[in-house]
């Protein structure tokens, strides 16, 4: 059954105020609360083959996540993220679900925080190389299918 409260999207399908609400999340949980400087906006998301996946509550988006599509056909999953309001209420699991049914059988990637690699785990994902440091966070790269 579908979930009906995940959106999901093309860039061409946001609206500029949805657009402005994932930006809004992105920032103030990577850049202001992990304080990590960075250029968030890195281009990949006005790629055709992106998907945009979120849910949105009172006109703010509280759980998001992106799916690419490497140069070599691999999807990836990335700015996988929950508003510090809405986490412990399973929104990045119902965000993955829906990612996860959008790329069907293909192998997907992802670079998970490593607190979060066991999370990962339960949806599927394996370790598939050496951790890494990104941005002062250690990451652990992940592979399901």
């Amino acid at each position: 059954m579908p979930d009906h409260d995940v959106q999901e999207s093309s860039f061409a399908g946001l609206d500029a105020a949805t657009l402005y609400a994932i930006l809004r999340l992105r920032a103030d949980v990577f850049v202001v609360e992990q304080e990590c400087a960075f250029a968030d906006p890195d281009g990949r998301d006005l790629e055709p083959t992106t998907r945009h996946v979120w849910i949105a509550r009172d006109g703010a988006v509280v759980a998001y996540l992106r799916v690419l599509r490497e140069p070599d056909g691999t999807r990836k999953i990335g700015r996988v993220v929950t508003a510090p309001s809405a986490r412990g209420e399973g929104l990045g699991d119902r965000v993955m679900a829906v990612a996860l049914e959008l790329v069907g059988d293909e192998p997907v990637v992802l670079d998970a925080q490593s607190r979060l690699a066991a999370w990962y785990g339960r949806l599927g994902f394996v370790r598939s190389g050496d951790d890494f440091w990104e941005d002062g966070i250690l990451h652990t790269p992940m592979r399901r299918g």
